[in-house]
């Protein structure tokens, strides 16, 4: 007994487990990475918790910590409305954006300073390629405005698709239903009793 008991306590003497030692060197200890994964996450929901508590600080300060919350909700909800302007109303979006086109470049600078700095890590090129874009956008208005006007035309249920003239009975004719003998059939079917 004595060898294979200064074997064990070789193996797993002296409150420590040689084996399991020598396997977290090549295998992190899963039950360990899991207690400092919980404490990672019980510390960022403290710290998380800690910024929306109420603080005891004066009507500016609440004032402040409101404003600086609302650029990105601002602008995200601004893009989605500028998306949406420009599908149902085209023309009116078209004489806004011909507005913004007058904007001297100078200003397109400054614009994207404070975002930079605001945002952080934007980049003065990304406005520049804004611009160029939005004048070509411009520049195809027109067109846009012409397919608009060309798809109306073709709506089947404008009297204008008929074009007569002034002959009425060629205007009934075009615009009356034809004589269609299944439907007419259908139509019996569905009128008869039971």
């Amino acid at each position: 007994m004595g060898l294979i008991g200064n074997a064990f306590n070789l193996l797993f003497g002296g409150g420590r487990n040689v084996i399991v030692d020598t396997a977290e060197v090549f295998r992190v200890n899963a039950e360990a990475g899991d207690k400092r994964a919980s404490e990672l996450q019980s510390a960022a929901l403290e710290q998380m918790a800690r910024e929306f508590q109420p603080q005891q600080n004066g009507w500016f300060d609440r004032l402040v910590d409101g404003l600086n919350r609302l650029p990105r909700p601002a602008m995200a909800l601004g893009t989605i409305a500028l998306f949406i302007s420009a599908m149902s109303n085209p023309v009116w979006f078209s004489e806004r954006m011909q507005g913004i086109s007058l904007v001297p470049e100078p200003m397109w600078w400054l614009l994207g300073v404070v975002v930079s700095f605001y945002f952080g890590a934007r980049h003065q090129a990304k406005g520049q390629e804004f611009q160029r874009s939005l004048a070509e956008t411009m520049a195809r208005t027109p067109q846009v405005v012409r397919n608009i006007e060309h798809l109306r035309s073709l709506d089947p249920s404008q009297p204008q698709i008929a074009h007569s003239g002034t002959d009425s009975t060629l205007e009934i004719a075009a615009t009356e239903t034809e004589d269609n003998p299944a439907l007419a059939a259908w139509k019996l079917r569905q009128d008869a009793p039971g």
